[in-house]
């Protein structure tokens, strides 16, 4: 795992901001209105590893969820398929904000989509995961994402609910056998990192659902490295999305962003 850009992130930036993240007052957002005319329609292509901290996104092949097989995916408003709900703009507007917020200089001209057999995994210390009830993989893919998670690898699951837990559930089983889901509190350092999160139930992606976080560790011990977390009830990269069109009130943006940037921080670092 190469992890050069853990030293920049030794001095964070904008500390008079940082003072103000547990206000849930700060008010940032991606400025850029459309990712595609700032890079010039080149996504699509993964850009070669240069050192820079780059958002990948988990590409798989799709199964049915729920664990139990009880419908497959019919494709997404824009007939994307699960996995690339929210792509490319979420991507590249929390990599801006990373950009704006701290020194880890994100690059913000791609996006890279990758596969859990991939070696290119292990040159890229965080990577994200949307819908995975409807996640499968292939035995290299789960080799593969053990492989990663225990050589220092952290992952991000996003944007799914009920019953699709079980799903989640079943491939991580497949990954590291020995893993054990463990829910989160806000006491825990990932929430900590950079803004200081105190509550976790502002952000109700699936109205009713009260959205939970989980956690797995390395050796099952809270107290050790947190190998994945997952955002249970919950769906950041919608709010990334459509943090610049007025959709969602500002503070809730803006906490969406703070789990985010919390997140990579502590991937960074970690």
């Amino acid at each position: 795992m190469r992890r050069g850009l853990a030293v920049a992130l030794a001095v964070i930036v904008v500390a008079g901001l940082a003072g103000a993240t547990g206000t849930g007052t700060a008010v940032f957002a991606a400025r850029d209105t459309t990712a595609s005319q700032e890079q010039g329609g080149r996504f699509g292509e993964n850009v070669d590893y240069d050192g820079r901290l780059v958002f990948v996104r988990i590409r798989y092949e799709m199964g049915n969820y729920g664990g139990g097989g009880f419908r497959r995916f019919a494709g997404g408003s824009r007939g994307e398929p699960p996995w690339m709900h929210d792509y490319p703009t979420s991507d590249i507007h929390m990599m801006k904000i990373l950009r704006e917020l701290t020194l880890a200089a994100p690059r913000i001209d791609s996006s890279n989509i990758l596969t859990l057999d991939d070696p290119a995994l292990f040159d890229y210390p965080v990577v994200y995961m949307s819908e995975p009830g409807y996640w499968t993989m292939s035995d290299a893919e789960a080799k593969g994402l053990g492989d990663y998670l225990r050589k220092g690898g952290f992952i991000l699951f996003d944007d799914f609910r009920d019953e699709h837990w079980y799903n989640l559930e079943a491939q991580m089983k497949r990954a590291l056998p020995e893993g054990r889901w463990l829910p989160l509190d806000a006491k825990h350092q990932v929430f900590h990192s950079f803004f200081e999160i105190d509550a976790l139930d502002l952000l109700t992606s699936y109205g009713p659902h009260k959205p939970e976080y989980f956690g797995m560790f390395e050796g099952n011990d809270p107290q050790k490295r947190l190998l994945a977390v997952a955002n249970f009830n919950n769906d950041l990269g919608e709010y990334w999305e459509f943090s610049d069109q007025g959709i969602d009130p500002v503070d809730l943006s803006n906490e969406a962003y703070k789990f985010g940037v919390n997140y990579f921080i502590y991937g960074l670092i970690h």
